[in-house]
This record gives structure tokens, C-alpha cells and sequence, in this order.
């Protein structure tokens, strides 16, 4: 068992597969005592004769840490504030909030009930404001804390069908900036992930018939070797003295490599009038200016 993170208290959510595991395993193999949240009972996608959350945190006793699970709904406010008093009645107190559910209802807009709309954005967005906030009330008066959210690559690169999944997504990420200029003079630290790993979400066939829309099978192929365990690292280092001033920053994550994400910038050309606009000068004016060198990512077809 390694130190790093030797009396620190995590809540992950979405912790009984995939990247959510991986992460509930590394923070608690560095000494965190951990609270596993993961709200449903089927592994894979296959009924489990025990909730996973459980299988987890059984995993962490057997390698020699500390762990407790939870059942908890995060896109209930109720529910997500019961996760985090799950680590305060257990352990006395939270450190580190890392935040992994999520779920897929794939349609392209114009087909988009709003069952699919509303769900995705109250677990993948709400979900996550629901836990900051809790978790925020509790770090502030410790006067330290780490919160680490899961974004998407979905909303980055403009998925095919997942303008929902892409909505929560890219909310999250201005979520997590306006926190880390809340919370950062009382010594947390909030930032965001795009993770590359295999896992149920990445392989689903949603979102691989996304990606074959798109021509991107490369990027099937090279999910399946990519580790949520390398994903899992990176978070553990976040959650570090070491990182204290990494905050209200963007990362793409994958076994392959770490990227920083530019921050957002002023535009880097503008155009000006002293009169305003009318539409007879933006028709002036536009195509040698601001329009000049656009490329449409989706033009129409021919056929």
C-alpha cells in the first residue's frame, strides 16, 4: 500500500466499473479511505449477485484498504447528498469527490424525445452539480479538498447523436471552472478529465456506431487498448499536495498520453464598426474577414 493519499477520505461515483473502479482502486491502494457509489447491481450489463459497489469495496479490503459502499442516486439531490454523508459518518469527514456516473441515451437532435434529453442531463449534469455542491459545504471549512469531473470527448469534437451526452458534458466543464475560482482561496482544487479508456461507455455500440459515422474506427480499435487503470493514476495524482496548483483545468487522459486543454482565449480575430451592423455591410465585410478560411465540418451531400 503506498502513502500518498495516507488519511484522505474519496467518494467516487460510478465506482463499481470501469474508470469509476480503477479510481476507487488507486486512491485506496495510496492509503484514501474510499466510498464506493454505484447505484445499480448489474455488472457488464449481467445481473451480479451482490450490488458491484459492494464487489469493490471487497476488492479494496482484500488489498489491505479501507472502503464502504453506497447506493445512492446521484441525479437525486437528496440521494447525492447522502453520498457524501456516507464518508462523513463513516470516516468523520471528505477530501477528494470524484465524479464518474454517467449514462448514454443516444439520438440525433431532431429525433430527440424529451425523456432522452432530461434524463442524460439530470444524471451526467445535475448529478455532478448535486455532489460539488455537497461536497464543496463540507472542503470549505476543512479549508482543503480535491474535486475531479468527468467530462467527454463527445462535446469536444461534436459526436454524431450524442448532442445530449455532449450538452451535460461541456456543462461540466464550465461548472468546474466557475468552482475552481469559488473554491480555490479555501485551498480546493477543481478539475476536469476527458478520459480515453475501454469501457462499457467508449465500446457501447452507440457509441461506436458515433464514431463509424464519423470515420473514426480508428479509434474503436484504439479504445480497446486503452486502460482505465492509466486513467485512474492521473486522478490520484490530482488529488496530491503535489498538484495543489492545478486548478480549474481540462485534461484528455488515456493510456497513450496526457494532454492540457487550451483555456478558453479572447477571439483571435475580431472586426469593428463605429456605425454597428446591418446586414448589407456583414455581407461586405464577412467573407474576406471572420468567415475567411471557415471550413463547414459537416457540408451537405451531392448524392
Amino acid at each position: 500500500m503506498g502513502t500518498k493519499l495516507k488519511d484522505k477520505v474519496a467518494a467516487i461515483t460510478g465506482a463499481g466499473r470501469g474508470i469509476g473502479r480503477s479510481e476507487a482502486l488507486a486512491l485506496a491502494a495510496e492509503g484514501a479511505k474510499v466510498v464506493v457509489n454505484n447505484r445499480t447491481s448489474a455488472k457488464g450489463g449481467t445481473p451480479s449477485d451482490i450490488p458491484v459497489a459492494d464487489e469493490v469495496v471487497e476488492e479494496i479490503k482484500k488489498a489491505g484498504g479501507v472502503a464502504v459502499p453506497n447506493y445512492d442516486d446521484v441525479s437525486d439531490p437528496e440521494g447525492a447528498k447522502n453520498i457524501i454523508q456516507t464518508a462523513v459518518d463513516n470516516f468523520g469527514r471528505l477530501d477528494i469527490m470524484v465524479n464518474n456516473a454517467g449514462i448514454l441515451m443516444d439520438a440525433q437532435v431532431y429525433k430527440m424525445t424529451d425523456e432522452q434529453w432530461d434524463k442524460i442531463i439530470k444524471v451526467d449534469l445535475y448529478g455532478v452539480f448535486y455532489t460539488c455542491r455537497a461536497a464543496a459545504a463540507i472542503m470549505r471549512e476543512q479549508r482543503w479538498g480535491r474535486i475531479i469531473n468527468t467530462s467527454s470527448q463527445a462535446g469536444a469534437w461534436g459526436r454524431f447523436g450524442q448532442g445530449n451526452y455532449a450538452a451535460a458534458k461541456e456543462g461540466i466543464v464550465g461548472l468546474t471552472r466557475v468552482m475552481s475560482r469559488e473554491l480555490g482561496p479555501r485551498g480546493i482544487t477543481c478539475n476536469v478529465i476527458r478520459p480515453r479508456a475501454g469501457t462499457r461507455v467508449s465500446l457501447s455500440p452507440e457509441t461506436q456506431a458515433a464514431w463509424e459515422r464519423e470515420g473514426r474506427f480508428d479509434f474503436i480499435a484504439q479504445s480497446k487498448m486503452l486502460k482505465s487503470e492509466d486513467v485512474a493514476q492521473f486522478i490520484a495524482y490530482l488529488c496530491t499536495e503535489e498538484a495543489a496548483d492545478i486548478n480549474g483545468y481540462t485534461f484528455v487522459v488515456g493510456t497513450d498520453g496526457i494532454g492540457l486543454y487550451r483555456e478558453p482565449e479572447p477571439p483571435f480575430k475580431m472586426i469593428y464598426s463605429s456605425q454597428g451592423w446591418n446586414l448589407d455591410l456583414l455581407l461586405k465585410v464577412m467573407p474576406t474577414t471572420l468567415a475567411d478560411g471557415l471550413v463547414n465540418p459537416a457540408p451537405p451531400k451531392t448524392t
